[in-house]
């Protein structure tokens, strides 16, 4: 089984500010892998690297297999077509409706007729369960959830084999935040995607992830299981989550006393 995402002796430099050195990633298909660290560990860079947004000062970046960076344009389109993403805020187009923001990956690749172009909009919002007659609201009109759910409707459109998540539950209360991760992951295994994540959420962490990838000091400095994530004695490691929120989300995986082990041996 050939990776989905190989990201190899990776380098970014900003002047004489490095963020990453040398790093190192492997996304398999139907993994979730989640990027986490403090802030300023380049978690959000490194994604906008792997959807080709920003280049990496060194190293290479190869998704479904092709080199995104030195590709020509064609070629890079046609990878971008295969994935799809979900913007932190749902970056949805205010002056278009819901059924409109869906649509337009579709509109742009000028391949398809209106008529099939209305029947996956509404396969969409029924996926995400959505109720096609709100389809003609305007964004303005719409709660932070259902911003959320139609933003992801369009990343879904093109049908994607990768979906690209960047911090999903964001401004989401809690209740809408639980629906939303149930969603995902519903999604997930019926679609069979691979999806990379960025999140700071314990909760939806703790959900959805497969694997977490854990940046600090320019590098990934854990890169597994939840397990094998928090066996790291590491000072992000143990803040990330020592809070009361991160050892209520561990709770639930029995992890959460192998952490305070740890925390109780660091302090001694």
């Amino acid at each position: 089984m050939s990776p989905v995402i190989e990201v190899a002796g990776l380098w970014t430099r900003f002047g004489d500010h490095v963020v990453h050195r040398d790093l190192n990633l492997t996304v398999m298909p139907g993994e979730i892998v989640s990027l986490v660290g403090g802030s300023g560990s380049g978690k959000t860079t490194l994604m906008r690297q792997i959807l080709g947004l920003e280049q990496p000062t060194r190293g290479t970046v190869k998704v479904f297999g092709i080199p995104l960076h030195g590709s020509d344009q064609q070629t890079v389109l046609k990878i971008r077509r295969r994935w799809g993403v979900l913007f932190q805020e749902g970056a949805l187009y205010s002056a278009l409706s819901v059924f409109d923001n869906i649509a337009l990956p579709l509109r742009e690749l000028r391949a398809f007729d209106e008529d099939f172009i209305h029947d996956m909009v509404m396969l969409k919002l029924d996926m995400v369960d959505i109720e096609r007659r709100q389809a003609a609201k305007m964004p303005a009109d719409l709660s932070g959830g259902m911003v959320k759910r139609i933003a992801l409707a369009r990343a879904l459109v093109l049908e994607p084999e990768l979906v690209f998540l960047d911090e999903p539950t964001a401004g989401l209360d809690p209740d809408r935040s639980e629906s939303f991760v149930k969603l995902i992951r519903s999604l997930h295994q019926k679609l069979n995607l691979t999806v990379v994540m960025v999140t700071h959420d314990l909760d939806t962490l703790v959900s959805l992830s497969d694997k977490i990838a854990v940046l600090a000091e320019q590098k990934l400095i854990v890169y597994g299981t939840l397990r094998e994530a928090i066996a790291i004695e590491h000072p992000f490691i143990l803040n990330f989550f020592l809070g009361e929120r991160g050892m209520r989300a561990l709770s639930a995986t029995g992890a959460a006393d192998k952490l305070k082990g740890m925390q109780r041996r660091s302090t001694d």
